[in-house]
């Protein structure tokens, strides 16, 4: 037996249960980038680490920059209740879009996780933005 079935795999349920839920909170910079390309943005999205300065440096395009730590009723009160917001860091090695997506969250907002942040759309090729 291998480390790989040292475990055995989920029935086909569990599996698809455990994967719908992983989609409801994430996305991917393809997804993202696919959206923006083909015009078919139906979500706001969250630059939410950083300066102004470093958004300004580069940023996806398209996002706004507003850092977790502002996040709050207040400020989210411009949108729609309903409104998707995909939140995205620096990268893997920043849990940023994490806090901003549990704040999101406890306020009530729909969210999702850009999987990767800048980092992985800066591996998947694609163009940043600057200010």
């Amino acid at each position: 037996m291998s480390y790989v079935t040292d475990y055995p795999a989920a029935d086909a349920d569990r599996a698809a249960a455990h994967f719908l839920q992983r989609l409801s909170v994430e996305t991917d910079c393809d997804d993202v980038h696919s959206a923006i390309t083909d015009d078919e943005r139906d979500f706001v999205l969250l630059h939410v680490v950083g300066s102004p300065e470093a958004f300004a440096r580069r940023h996806v395009p398209g996002a706004i920059h507003l850092r977790h730590r502002d996040i709050d009723a207040q400020r989210m009160a411009q949108w729609p209740a309903d409104t998707l917001f995909v939140v995205y860091c620096a990268g893997p090695h920043c849990n940023g879009a994490d806090r901003a997506a549990l704040k999101l969250a406890q306020l009530g907002r729909p969210v999702k996780i850009m999987l990767g942040g800048l980092t992985g759309w800066a591996d998947e090729g694609f163009a940043f933005n600057a200010a």
